[in-house]
């Protein structure tokens, strides 16, 4: 069961979005900030971040560079996700590192497309 490590600020996506996702069978770890995130990546290795772009301590653009600068986390893949939509945003987080983006509020069966393609699930 592939893990996820869902990097979320909001207590009612974190939740919404956490339960949705344990669901469809994957392994959910939270982190409420952005340090918390990398903090968690190198401890446990998730397969997969979800990375809300507006987080305390560090935001998720400063989190995608740093993890994608660093070689024992530049491997896992990264999906922004962020109530921010504009034309250039999805170029900003692909720029900072991200692998995918996608906008809340989230659209799950899209969401869970772009997590099989960047797991290479293949049904």
């Amino acid at each position: 069961m592939p893990t996820i490590l869902l990097v979320e600020d909001n207590e009612m996506n974190r939740d919404m979005l956490s339960r949705r996702l344990k669901r469809k069978g994957y392994e959910v770890l939270l982190a409420i900030d952005g340090q918390q995130g990398i903090d968690m990546c190198l401890s446990v290795r998730p397969d997969l971040m979800l990375l809300d772009m507006s987080l305390p301590v560090k935001d998720g653009w400063q989190v995608a560079r740093e993890m994608k600068a660093s070689e024992s986390l530049q491997t896992i893949p990264i999906i922004a996700l962020t109530a921010h939509a504009m034309a250039d945003d999805r170029q900003r987080a692909l720029l900072a590192g991200c692998d995918d983006y996608d906008t809340k509020p989230v659209d799950l069966p899209r969401l869970l497309g772009k997590i099989e393609h960047l797991l290479g699930v293949t049904e």
